[in-house]
């Protein structure tokens, strides 16, 4: 297992290798799903990277694309569960700012049906032309900046 060395203990960590409990829901060779311990809503699933990864920024594409994809195919199962699931929010919470509170990746699906209570709270509001095309060619040059990291390798 990797991981880094001032980071101390990680409790996705322990959870993969056994030493803390979980209820484990899938697994295969590269990420394991188990139930959240705290729970958004009854069925609340995390999917984490056998592998110790801080963030997304040293996640691998393939790895990051193989839990999205189990995550997928969870949420399909909890439809046809009998857990209560009218819809599913998919999160990933990636640093601090995005309060992350487990620095290891890790996947939320979480079953929703109406009136449960849960809410994403924001300032959403209509941007205009010219603000939303300066972000896009923002976003365009850090797609060119890794695309540069990744020649050099």
């Amino acid at each position: 297992m990797v991981t880094v060395a001032d980071e101390g203990p990680c409790a996705f960590c322990d959870i993969i290798a056994g030493r803390l409990e979980s209820s484990r829901v899938y697994e295969d060779e590269r990420v394991v799903a188990f139930m959240d311990i705290m729970p958004i809503t009854r069925g609340h699933l995390l999917i984490v990277p056998r592998m110790h990864v801080h963030s997304l920024q040293a996640l691998d594409e393939e790895l990051g694309a193989h839990a999205f994809r189990v995550g997928h195919r969870l949420a399909k199962a909890l439809y046809q569960s009998d857990v209560p699931c009218e819809g599913v929010n998919m999160f990933l919470a990636d640093g601090e700012a995005a309060f992350q509170e487990v620095f290891h990746v890790h996947l939320h699906v979480i079953p929703r049906t109406s009136g449960d209570g849960f809410r994403i709270q924001a300032d959403w509001r209509k941007r205009n032309r010219a603000e939303l095309d300066a972000t896009a060619q923002e976003v365009r040059e850090g797609l060119r900046a890794l695309a540069e990291l990744r020649a050099e390798r």
